[in-house]
């Protein structure tokens, strides 16, 4: 199979797994027409899916899996979950910071294609809980000659969770002595009843310790995110400034939002 069947095939079943989670489930014959390819080829990304634990088979198509308030997915598994989308986030977040600012990066996959967005944007102070953004810069760092200054990065310190991030007693204090500008906060899960949530209590803390240590909060999260709901709160719409997401939010969602968020940017369109 060539890069270009490759990509095509991520691209199909992204959508795929949007219509099973938009609609509560899909039949087969209603994706082969949507999307102009065979009856075995819908099968054949409906077992990926299963496989990835991402949906349930039924006879005739799939649904949902209904994940536990609690189930924490590793980084390597976020990461395969719309891509695209994060890519377009990371993009449109960027155009947000401001030369020679300090900001913060909460732990995830959408903060992580963030920072390499980042990286040459002059002058930054860097604050983040993710080993994976940590990286991100310390990798990037010019060499002797380049006449370029890297970033300055603060690594807050902390216990690991499954998604790479630091959270903790250790995390804690070191976000609360800190003041940044501006906080890119990556999020589990967000709905008007619960605001922001993730499964991870230790995570949900350092995240609240992270709002209240910033000057303004930006949330970055694809489309999927609306709705689902973790183990433990951290924060309410009301403390966004502004939810960066992509298009796939459907109308009534984003009227839904903009009526506890003041700034809803959608990557590709301009700012509500």
């Amino acid at each position: 199979m060539t890069d270009n069947q490759n990509l095509l095939a991520e691209q199909r079943r992204a959508l795929i797994l949007d219509e099973v989670r938009r609609r509560g489930g899909v039949r087969v014959n209603e994706l082969t027409r949507r999307l102009s390819v065979s009856d075995m080829t819908i099968r054949r990304d409906l077992d990926a899916l299963a496989r990835q634990g991402m949906v349930a088979k039924v006879h005739g198509g799939a649904v949902p899996v209904a994940e536990p308030s609690t189930h924490e997915p590793g980084f390597e598994a976020k990461s395969v979950l719309e891509p695209s989308a994060k890519d377009d986030i990371a993009r449109a977040a960027a155009a947000l910071v401001v030369p020679g600012s300090a900001i913060a990066l909460s732990g995830g996959t959408t903060t992580y294609a963030l920072a390499r967005q980042l990286l040459d944007v002059p002058d930054l102070t860097v604050v983040t809980n993710s080993v994976r953004v940590a990286d991100v810069f310390h990798e990037a760092r010019p060499v002797s000659g380049e006449g370029r200054r890297a970033p300055t990065v603060v690594l807050t310190g902390g216990v690991r969770t499954p998604s790479d991030a630091l959270v903790g007693p250790v995390a804690d204090r070191a976000v609360r002595s800190l003041h940044f500008d501006l906080l890119f906060l990556g999020v589990h899960g967000l709905s008007v009843e619960a605001g922001l949530s993730t499964p991870n209590l230790a995570e949900a803390e350092t995240n609240g310790c992270l709002i209240r240590a910033a000057r303004r909060v930006v949330v970055v999260a694809d489309h999927t995110k609306w709705g689902t709901v973790g183990l433990s709160s951290f924060g309410t719409l009301d403390e966004v400034d502004t939810w960066v997401t992509d298009r796939g939010m459907a109308a009534e969602v984003r009227a839904e939002v903009t009526e506890h968020v003041p700034g809803l940017l959608v990557a590709g369109e301009t700012a509500a």
